[in-house]
């Protein structure tokens, strides 16, 4: 590839810069690094030039930097973002479009975000108003609410890529320590955590864990499990459990950097932590790779080799990130029968939309209603972006005389990489469907199953024609 061939110009100094940050680079030490001089350097992250093919390819050599990724356009998941304040009507007067809304979040983006998330403090202090007396009296009221909580973790997980080497680390160590087998988990790490720490586990009645599932006692040096529990989410609690015993000064220090908005923030962000070097230590990451690599990443292979739920192998496939050996970059998704987000990753690859309802037509609804059965799909966002979802329901077990648990989780990517995915085969020859972020942020015309009109276009009513869609609107 030579400079200047083939190749629409780049211009990726915000992109540039804030790489160099991430890896502690002064100017200087990244040019010596792509063979730059310092001053082409600070050019091109000031956008006076494009990014080259050679630089590109330096970039790819010398940080292991996804290509294809740096080159493509902004963040999603912040543009996404982005389209959702501009709509909002305080901003819609401004006619503010995608591609400006690019522009700045390229050009500018921790400006960006810092919009992005002053305009999702206003909207959550929008929507408190309704129940003012709850929030006040709620954790949670002076930092925006739980929700704002919620979003930041998230948004703080993204940021990493949802990967922390050290955690994986920390897993492969304990799994060479142990001599970690899959099917002799379960008693391993309960023998471990007995000659280790002194705790005994002990499987109890749900009637006499009163609801709980996990409980540390300190006192009688005892780790209390749910019988409601598998032993498979048993192996899992005890993996966490040994990540806040073994772990504490690696997670307190992890769950810091983020610099969340509220302590309630940096709890669930260790939460998040600890569960996740669970996961890598019941699927270490190299082995889990080859396997999903030479399977075609078969999920139903994946529970089997590594004895995990369909959910667990979803979350191990979002942080599949580590320099020089990557996996397929996906998103995953759960939700419940209202539609509400209770768990997300990878809004850099898949936007979603950070109030309201999802799209009835994406088949991750579907999922709820036949639990177990894994349903795929190839679908079109509104801005042309070709994706690939595999979406299943799960039952979990609730307390005892409480009907069972529903969510539906759906696992996907660019379409881009469906060849290299066994499932997509069965809808390789499918038209993909029509699908939007949210009928707020969509402006396709002739939806029949559109439930709001979309927030940047005015409504247009004619008592005498009916369309499909139950709203018209204009163009502007």
């Amino acid at each position: 590839m030579s400079d200047g061939q083939g190749l629409e110009k780049i211009f990726a100094g915000a992109r540039l810069r804030r790489l160099r940050r991430e890896r502690g680079l002064t100017q200087a030490e990244a040019a010596e690094a792509l063979g730059l001089s310092a001053s082409y350097l600070n050019l091109l992250e000031r956008n006076q030039r494009p990014v080259t093919a050679r630089v590109l390819l330096a970039l790819a050599d010398a940080f292991d930097v996804d290509v294809r990724a740096f080159a493509n356009e902004s963040d999603r998941q912040l543009v996404a973002d982005l389209q959702e304040a501009a709509a909002d009507p305080v901003l819609s007067g401004l006619g503010l479009d995608r591609m400006e809304l690019s522009e700045f979040a390229d050009s500018q983006p921790r400006a960006a975000e810092a919009f992005a998330r002053l305009f999702q403090a206003y909207r959550e202090t929008t929507a408190a108003t309704a129940d003012l007396a709850t929030r006040m009296s709620g954790p949670g009221a002076a930092t925006g609410g739980p929700g704002a909580v919620l979003e930041s973790v998230r948004d703080a997980l993204d940021a990493r890529q949802n990967h922390f080497p050290e955690l994986e680390e920390a897993a492969e160590a304990l799994v060479e320590r142990i001599g970690l087998r899959t099917h002799r988990r379960e008693q391993q790490l309960a023998d471990y955590l007995q000659h280790t720490h002194g705790f005994t586990m002990r499987v109890l009645d749900e009637d006499i864990m009163a609801g709980a599932r996990r409980r540390l006692d300190f006192h009688g040096r005892r780790l209390l499990l749910s019988e409601a529990l598998s032993a498979g989410s048993r192996a899992f609690h005890m993996a966490v459990v040994l990540a806040n015993l073994e772990l504490g000064d690696l997670l307190d220090k992890l769950s810091a950097e983020p610099h969340l908005p509220a302590e309630e923030g940096r709890k669930l962000y260790r939460v998040g932590l600890a569960n996740y070097f669970a996961g890598a230590v019941h699927m270490p990451y190299a082995p889990f790779l080859k396997t999903a690599e030479d399977t075609r990443y078969d999920i139903d292979r994946l529970q089997r080799r590594f004895e995990v739920s369909f959910e667990q192998i979803c979350h191990r496939l979002t942080t599949l990130q580590r320099p020089g050996a990557r996996g397929l970059p996906f998103f995953m998704i759960r939700v419940d029968s209202a539609g509400n987000v209770s768990k997300r990753f990878g809004g850099g690859i898949m936007p979603f939309a950070r109030s309201g309802g999802g799209c009835p037509k994406w088949n991750l609804y579907d999922a709820l209603h036949t639990p177990e059965r894994l349903i795929a799909q190839t679908f079109e966002l509104p801005d042309g972006t070709a994706m690939l979802s595999l979406a299943r329901g799960q039952i979990s077990p609730a307390p005892a005389g409480h009907p069972p648990v529903v969510h539906a989780i759906a696992l996907g990517c660019a379409l881009e990489h469906a060849p290299k995915i066994v499932h997509a085969d069965a809808v390789a020859s499918v038209e993909p469907a029509a699908v939007g972020i949210t009928c707020r942020l969509c402006d396709r015309e002739d939806c029949a199953q559109r439930a709001f009109p979309p927030l940047n276009r005015k409504l247009v009513l004619d008592s005498h024609m009916l369309r499909a869609s139950p709203y018209s609107f204009n163009e502007d």
